[in-house]
């Protein structure tokens, strides 16, 4: 009896927790831990702007099937029904009574058509070009996005290194300056500094307390901004591996340069675009042929509308026709529409020019990043060593009372400075050469 009691007691006591908890408790969401690589390839899979943007593949091969659909044979019916107010005669006087009725006053009349095409003076062959040309025009689009994105991904994975190694040196700062705080009031109880010492420690480390309080919102916000990229939940717990190391980078300014001209997508684009124009001018052109066309038409025709012939219809019959029409005088406007097809390749071959021009400037930016973060990672890292033997040298000079606080709390704030220096030239080093990828047209 007693070992129930004493089960029914902790039964009890499981659910009065659970009653008065003031949150309900669930199993916590796993933390999931990205690589770079990782975090890229979910992005590309789930990305909505992404997705919209492949669309564009979808809709080009669509107007592409448009487009070949215009050199097979249309088919077509009508039916239709005619009213005469009175039935049609016709006056003889070669017949007895003078007139004879040539039509009923109801006429029906099925009609299926057969219509095909036969020259166009290249039009169809150009539209069908134009149309390929569009899907290769969307497929450089989406590798221009997929670029873009990549190096978003970049960006907010490592403004989450970035954003944590700010709490932990926000972190060692408050706890240093609570130390510091505490020497400083031991000291000031036994007369040994003036209560200046002690406001001015209360006062760095409220200043330190609010560092990191926007230290941890940023990092936070940083998370947002990468579950948004990766679609995901944007309250969602997430955390990245970290890269601490860095590869030197061997740069070749003439080869990257050629690299980027050979892969960037905004190179190929710019060629579609003029090879889209030129088959624009072909269209423009077929203006000076005459078109050619081909019909057959089957009528059935009655006054009843099974249309099954009548004294004034034939019960059915067939028309074949091949037309030719040619419109040989607008007063120039075909020869003028020639002409601005012309100008609008000019005016690509130009901007073709400036996009190169443009595209080694980007590369030159990112290989001068790129050498400058290399340059920053030793010089920041011995600042850090230089911070922390000054932070000692002035809290033992402090303690022997031949300095002052102040000497301290900036030799503090001199190596918190340069341990922010170390970690932004790290990973300052790794989006500088994400940004040279995307100048090369690589993620």
């Amino acid at each position: 009896m007693r070992y129930s009691a004493s089960l029914l007691s902790i039964f009890l006591l499981v659910i009065l927790l659970l009653v008065l908890s003031p949150y309900p408790v669930f199993p916590q969401e796993k933390l999931r831990v990205y690589t770079l690589r990782e975090s890229i390839e979910e992005a590309l899979a789930n990305n909505y702007s992404f997705k919209a943007k492949q669309e564009q593949v979808d809709r080009a091969v669509h107007v592409k099937k448009q487009a070949r659909a215009e050199f097979l044979p249309k088919l077509s019916t009508t039916y239709s029904y005619t009213r005469f107010d009175e039935e049609r005669t016709f006056r003889s006087t070669l017949m007895a009574g003078g007139e004879v009725a040539v039509s009923s006053l109801d006429n029906y009349e099925w009609r299926g058509t057969v219509t095909q095409p036969l020259f166009t003076g290249f039009a169809l062959i150009s539209s069908f070009e134009l149309a390929k040309l569009g899907i290769d025009q969307s497929e450089m689009n989406v590798e221009l996005e997929k670029l873009g994105l990549a190096l978003k991904v970049k960006e907010a994975y490592f403004n989450i290194l970035i954003s944590d190694k700010g709490i932990e040196v926000a972190e060692s700062d408050v706890e240093f300056r609570e130390s510091n705080l505490n020497v400083a009031r031991s000291f000031y109880n036994v007369g040994m500094v003036p209560i200046n010492d002690v406001l001015r420690a209360e006062v760095e480390l409220a200043s330190a307390q609010q560092n990191l309080v926007t230290a941890r919102n940023t990092a936070r916000l940083a998370r947002c901004s990468f579950n948004t990229l990766l679609s995901r939940p944007i309250l969602s717990s997430v955390d990245v591996q970290d890269i601490l190391v860095f590869k030197p980078e061997k740069e070749n300014f003439d080869e990257y340069v050629e690299q980027a001209l050979e892969n960037r997508p905004e190179m190929k684009l710019v060629n579609i675009n003029i090879l889209q124009v030129e088959q624009e001018t072909r269209l423009a052109k077929s203006k000076n042929y005459p078109e050619i066309g081909f019909t057959f038409d089957y009528i059935k025709a009655g006054d009843e509308p099974s249309v099954s012939g009548s004294p004034f219809h034939d019960a059915n019959e067939w028309r074949a026709t091949a037309a030719l029409s040619w419109t040989f005088w607008e007063w120039g406007k075909t020869h003028y529409a020639v002409k601005e097809k012309e100008s609008v390749k000019r005016e690509l071959m130009k901007t073709k020019l400036a996009l190169e021009d443009n595209i080694r400037l980007e590369v030159k930016e990112a290989v001068l990043r790129l050498e400058n973060a290399e340059e920053n990672i030793p010089t920041t890292q011995k600042a850090i060593k230089q911070g922390e033997e000054n932070l000692r040298v002035n809290e033992e000079r402090y303690k022997a009372q031949v300095t002052t606080i102040t000497e301290v709390l900036d030799a503090q704030t001199l190596l918190t400075r340069a341990r922010m220096n170390f970690y932004s030239a790290l990973y300052n080093h790794h989006l500088a050469r994400a940004s040279l990828d995307r100048a090369l047209g690589k993620y």
